[in-house]
């Protein structure tokens, strides 16, 4: 039914509208066309033509000011219509909201959506209202997202975690080798089998939950099931980066941190002993494990121009690593700038070097230290293994290469080496890392609590 305004004058009536001068100037007439969104733009100029909706309003319209409005009622009649004083909200049957719609389904219940403006997928809440205000307020929200750039997109929130997952770490060029096969590793034998088939848009801090409950009650460390939660909390918050999720549902605490069992560490003797027991040509790598604190991949990459002698004095520069990635050898640099490092050798260690050197050269610059004499290459991981497992056996005791490194610490802190000169010569990038290896053995305990016997004498 069309409406006419107190404040216009009708110029004709048709079929199914009214057209209506109005004065843009009254506030009452503004106040009133405001309600209806199909009206925008309708006060260009004093007098503007506007073509009302076909249907009044249901409900009594209400202005800020007052005021008696006209409409024609069933049969032509005209009807007037009394303006409150209190400006609120008016019920627009059959006409639209500027974004999205509702509508109220048999059940009493009322129900919401949108059209997505980038993907132009059809957006449902995924439940019903209880009132027609519930629906409003879901649409003001996603219009607030929208204008704030933070509206999900639909198509991704449907889109499979073993989807999103496998392309993410697709896209990983910046990931070294080796951390990227790790990466491959957890994902595949830690993630996709529990959350593969889940939309990115479900997964919420309750499947967190019970996957973390599924991966700890099986037989994997505590350490492996850390790392894989913290690659499923990258994962996720690259999602909530790409607007397929609102915020990252890993909220667990305390899960993410390694508690790795402290080990012991070597005492010289013991060092000396695995030296003497593995095979001549990795005596020296021993060495600089225990005393200069080498990684074995660095130790690997070591060339002959990496071996400095000046004065008597050897000097080792530390600028390559070796990891090995499905039985590769790759060839890469140290991890961090900290870990390229020019270390000063101690006397007892350049007797072992010019050996070395002696016995196994003569080198090109360029010749690596370390290879297999039979190969003339460097060592796989599986002929690396057999030789550190005799040398370990030969010397009776169950360390790894890797615990070299924490009596290197060690010897640095009973030395006197400050923590700053420590990471400086492990290669560390943080204090924490450091003193993690600065253990103190029984002997340097035992001086200490000596020590303090004397301050009490």
């Amino acid at each position: 039914m069309p409406l006419a305004c107190q404040y216009g004058r009708a110029t004709a009536v048709n079929a199914g509208e009214q057209r209506v001068a109005l004065d843009r100037d009254h506030p009452s007439v503004r106040a009133v066309c405001r309600c209806y969104t199909g009206l925008r733009g309708c006060f260009a100029s004093r007098g503007s033509w506007v073509r009302f909706p076909s249907s009044p309003p249901s409900k009594p319209l209400v202005a800020a000011l007052p005021g008696a409005f006209w409409f024609l009622g069933s049969g032509g009649l005209p009807h007037q219509l009394h303006i409150k004083q209190r400006f609120s909200m008016v019920d627009r049957v059959g006409l639209r909201r500027a974004f999205g719609t509702t509508r109220k389904h048999r059940s009493g219940r009322w129900g919401a959506e949108y059209t997505h403006p980038i993907s132009r997928e059809r957006v449902l809440p995924g439940h019903s209202f209880r009132t027609k205000a519930d629906a409003l307020k879901w649409l003001a929200t996603a219009e607030v997202d929208l204008d704030r750039g933070q509206l999900l997109d639909p198509s991704g929130t449907k889109q499979t975690f073993e989807s999103y997952a496998t392309t993410w770490l697709a896209g990983r060029n910046d990931l070294r080798p080796k951390t990227l096969s790790l990466y491959d590793y957890l994902l595949r034998v830690h993630l996709l089998p529990h959350l593969g088939a889940a939309p990115m848009g479900k997964i919420d801090p309750a499947t967190i939950r019970r996957w973390h409950g599924t991966v700890s009650a099986g037989d994997q460390s505590a350490v492996t099931i850390a790392k894989a939660y913290r690659l499923l909390r990258q994962i996720m918050q690259a999602a909530v980066d790409d607007m397929l999720l609102r915020a990252n549902p890993c909220t667990l605490k305390n899960v993410s941190v390694e508690h790795s069992a402290e080990r012991a560490t070597p005492s010289i003797d013991e060092a000396r002993r695995i030296a003497d027991a593995i095979k001549p040509e990795y005596r020296l790598m021993v060495m600089l494990a225990a005393v200069a604190g080498l990684r074995r991949g660095e130790c690997l990459a070591l060339r002959r121009r990496n071996l400095i002698e000046a004065n008597g004095i050897w000097t080792v520069v530390v600028d390559a690593s070796i990891v090995f990635v499905k039985g590769e050898a790759i060839l890469q640099p140290p991890k961090t700038s900290a870990g390229v490092r020019r270390l000063i050798l101690p006397a007892v260690l350049a007797a072992v070097v010019e050996d070395h050197v002696a016995t196994y050269g003569p080198f090109k610059p360029d010749d690596l230290v370390f290879v297999d004499r039979r190969t003339g290459e460097t060592p796989t991981v599986t002929v690396w293994r057999r030789v550190w497992l005799h040398a370990r056996d030969a010397a009776e005791v169950a360390y790894t290469f890797h615990d070299l490194r924490h009596l290197a610490g060690t010897l640095n802190a009973t030395a006197g080496a400050s923590i700053r000169e420590s990471m400086a010569r492990m290669g560390h990038s943080s204090p924490r890392a450091a003193l993690r290896y600065q253990h103190l053995v029984e002997l340097r305990d035992a001086e200490v609590a000596s020590s303090i016997d004397r301050l009490f004498d």
